[in-house]
């Protein structure tokens, strides 16, 4: 059978809603769907979302994809799901949820995840042994912003303890749109990680702990078994393959969450080669065939989607998604001076004006911390802000300063990336949303002072690298020909040009944050 005439339903759940897209084995995506969905901002950090809207959403993106009867159902062999990562689903045992989904950037369990990870003598605020513990076992330790699923799961454990007591399992959300698909609870080595309460050092045996459930405080009888994330967990249930329009012989592969799916469809698989995302976060990472950890930098070599690998994660909480914010909250607000008109395509109009401004903004700065940061500093307080503006600023400066703070972000983490791995990324692959604009491919080409390569279609990654986990486990691929097969549509060199003006606004993105840490900790605790 060829690999281009079989398929893959790769299932993409963002932050934003789900996008179902039509994958060969080879990893060419065919057309997809997106439907949007809320995002529910509460008091106190709470960040919320309704796993009803996902699944009704990806509902009507699927049938509108294959009504478009791009390829035969039947040559649809397996659906492979990639979601955000790090948000908690409280499931009964009928598989529904009993209240919303926590997401990545809820920090509401700050408090409680503060108090099992304290001790007498600390370094940086944790317990020196169980610090040991956790960082030999796991390659990591939980959040103390509280971002983490442990956290979520300690917040419901003490704020709706009705809630915590009625749940059968605690997933993830990928690993809850596998239960929707098959009615099985499972979670995959690597979805599971960030609970912390598994043993990572071997990484082909990865293994609940239970010394670690037991610092954790929670039950493992409310954890789901685990596996790898090219098995197939099984066929598709019938009434929802009826539902989705599939074959009742489709079968669902474990999948995997954001990250990793897209280090696999960025083509940076070989150990040491870096992708660098530009989506609402943004984040900058490589396999390693080794385990570490820099906890001072909150980063750490964690298990890969790949069998045999980690992966050094680490994330900025929000990147493009400062773009949106300056959209919708200083330019076009729902309030007395918006106009009725607005610019059709906004970000086409960004790039526009950001173009005409001349690189570092006139010595502009914008610091994209809108919701705390996690790497390469773990600090939920700290804030953004645009700094140094005069008389004679703009709005496109503020639209520059945007694309250029963000960059500056990605500067900082391969600052402590580079360190850590002890060599030097010479080509970064860039992927996400962001990474459609040449002007934000060449600011970071500037700023990072390395070349990047523009992956086809940047937007598709995590979609093709679901598809290509589903690829792997149905054995039309293998991981290591996925480089080979990776197209680039634009190489970008950094401008040598540039280098002197963004190397002293760097130095001075890093002192804001040093000078300003303890003032936001005083507005914010």
């Amino acid at each position: 059978m060829s690999s281009e005439t079989k398929y893959v339903l790769a299932i993409d759940l963002g932050t934003s809603g789900p996008k179902v897209a039509i994958v060969s084995m080879l990893g060419n995506v065919l057309d997809h769907e997106f439907e949007k969905t809320d995002t529910i901002f509460l008091p106190n950090g709470g960040v919320e979302e309704n796993p009803d809207d996902w699944w009704q959403a990806i509902v009507k993106a699927a049938k509108r994809l294959l009504s478009k009867n791009l390829v035969p159902v039947c040559d649809i062999l397996a659906i492979c799901c990639t979601s955000q990562w790090s948000g908690t689903v409280a499931v009964d045992k009928s598989g529904n949820h009993l209240m919303n989904a926590i997401t990545w950037m809820d920090a509401r369990g700050v408090s409680h995840v503060n108090k099992i990870t304290d001790g007498v003598i600390k370094i940086e605020g944790y317990g020196i042994s169980k610090l040991y513990k956790w960082l030999k076992l796991t390659g990591g330790i939980p959040l103390r912003s509280g971002k983490d699923p442990i956290a979520h799961i300690l917040f419901i454990k003490n704020i709706f303890p009705d809630i915590y007591k009625n749940t059968y399992k605690f997933l993830e959300p990928k690993d809850y749109l596998n239960l929707k698909l098959t009615g099985k609870f499972f979670a995959s080595n690597e979805s599971i990680t960030l609970h912390w309460v598994t043993d990572n050092r071997d990484i082909h045996n990865i293994h609940y702990h239970d010394d670690l459930i037991k610092m954790a405080g929670i039950s493992r009888e409310k954890l789901p078994d685990l596996k790898r994330s090219t098995d197939i967990i099984g066929p598709v249930k019938k009434e929802i393959a009826r539902e989705l329009g599939l074959s009742e012989s489709t079968r669902v592969v474990m999948g995997t969450p954001d990250i990793h799916s897209a280090a696999i469809g960025s083509g940076a698989i070989d150990d040491f080669a870096g992708h660098l995302y530009v989506g609402t976060s943004g984040w900058l990472l490589c396999h390693l065939p080794y385990k570490k950890t820099d906890l001072f930098h909150n980063m750490g070599a964690l298990p890969s989607a790949i069998p045999g690998k980690y992966l050094l994660v680490n994330e900025q909480d929000i990147a493009g998604e400062a773009l949106n914010f300056l959209r919708d909250n200083i330019i076009y607000p729902e309030d007395e001076l918006t106009p009725c008109k607005r610019v059709k395509d906004v970000h086409k109009a960004f790039n526009i004006m950001a173009a005409k401004i001349s690189p570092g903004c006139d010595n502009l700065i914008f610091t994209p911390w809108l919701n705390g940061e996690r790497s390469p500093v773990d600090d939920s307080d700290t804030r953004s802000g645009f700094y140094n503006m005069s008389l004679t600023t703009t709005r496109s400066h503020m639209v520059r300063a945007v694309f250029e703070g963000v960059a500056f972000n990605a500067k900082w983490l391969l600052k402590y990336v580079e360190k850590m791995i002890k060599k030097k990324m010479e080509n970064i692959n860039i992927i996400g949303g962001g990474a459609q604009s040449d002007l934000w491919c060449q600011i970071h080409a500037d700023i990072l002072n390395r070349t990047i390569r523009r992956v086809k279609d940047p937007i598709q990654a995590n979609a093709r690298g679901a598809g290509l986990i589903g690829s792997v486990a149905l054995g039309y691929i293998k991981f290591d020909e996925i480089p080979k097969r990776t197209e680039y549509d634009s190489i970008f060199k950094p401008s040598q040009k540039n280098r002197k003006i963004y190397k002293k606004l760097f130095k001075q993105y890093q002192s804001i944050y040093k000078q300003n840490k303890k003032i936001y900790k005083r507005l914010n605790k």
